[in-house]
């Protein structure tokens, strides 16, 4: 790990493991990410439903162990059907918000489409987003809209921006994935129309090659090589990306959106020690935290 020098003290509270990274049952996943410092974790509906002795088990563990739960995810090819496919992404999103509530997690995540089943209509799509988030408001959720860099007609950022500003709900925002900023190669300058307040989540991965060729190694690259930040070879942009967030004021929770294949042949325990020193570089060597001292004011730069 080239961008690991020297030896970092801990200030790494606002960032958190993702269940992804690991193999294993979920209570072995919630032990390491624990015992490797960190004090939340992201988690998916896979996590829940999978467990054996069912969901409402899996949520007894995810509350006994301490760790509060940064997102849940992911609701995918929502926004944009129409007759009996709307009306069963309409029950998978009641489900899905159930669980996550029951988790006492506020944010849950959804994807742009890829279905080609989905129009590309603004107004449908903005209609459906809108709907999303009047289905989370009782519960108290927010809805954390990611860009997928192989969506159907969302697929930048800025085009997510755009949507969410048009349905204008309180608990709608975004859902940031660096993986497909850089993908697109979507200019670092573009993070200045945000308003950093409606960024309901921040996932970081880093990943070995600077040329993503074709939309097929786009969505391989994503789904089974990614790293963790400092780790690969966009360790200088990854950097600038969480400088310039924290410029704009944004101070929420960063995830490590961290697919790869050989992590789920690797020990927990290994792991997470590698994520936690991609969040010491993040925090100590990038963001310039320091743990502060008894009576004193933590400096924020």
């Amino acid at each position: 790990m080239s961008q690991f020098v020297g030896t970092f003290v801990g200030n790494i509270d606002d960032f958190g493991m993702d269940t992804i990274s690991f193999a294993g049952p979920l209570e072995a996943k919630l032990k390491a990410t624990r015992e490797a410092g960190f004090s939340q974790i992201m988690l998916a509906a896979r996590d829940l439903v999978g467990h054996a002795d069912g969901w409402e088990a899996a949520v007894a563990a995810v509350k006994a162990s301490g760790l509060r739960v940064t997102g849940f995810q992911v609701l995918r090819d929502f926004e944009g059907l129409s007759g009996h496919l709307h009306e069963y992404k309409i029950d998978i999103a009641k489900s899905m918000l159930e669980m996550c509530h029951a988790l006492d997690c506020g944010v849950m995540l959804m994807c742009s489409s890829t279905s080609t089943h989905a129009t590309s209509d603004t107004e449908s799509l903005v209609k459906d987003l809108r709907k999303l988030a009047m289905l989370a408001i009782p519960m108290n959720i927010k809805i954390a809209y990611e860009a997928l860099s192989w969506g159907r007609t969302i697929n930048q950022f800025p085009e997510a921006w755009d949507l969410v500003c048009r349905a204008d709900m309180p608990n709608l925002g975004l859902g940031f994935d660096s993986f497909h900023m850089f993908a697109t190669n979507t200019p670092l300058e573009d993070l200045e129309m945000l308003d950093t307040s409606k960024i309901f989540l921040v996932q970081l991965a880093d990943f070995m090659w600077n040329e993503i060729k074709t939309v097929e190694e786009r969505i391989t690259t994503a789904r089974h090589f990614r790293v963790f930040p400092g780790e690969g070879v966009h360790s200088e942009a990854l950097a600038a990306l969480t400088s310039k967030l924290h410029e704009l004021g944004y101070r929420g929770d960063y995830s490590f959106e961290v697919f790869n294949d050989d992590y789920q042949q690797m020990p927990l325990e290994s792991v997470a020690k590698r994520a936690r020193q991609s969040a010491l570089w993040l925090s100590e060597g990038v963001l310039r935290r320091s743990v502060p001292l008894p009576n004193q004011i933590k400096l924020k730069r």
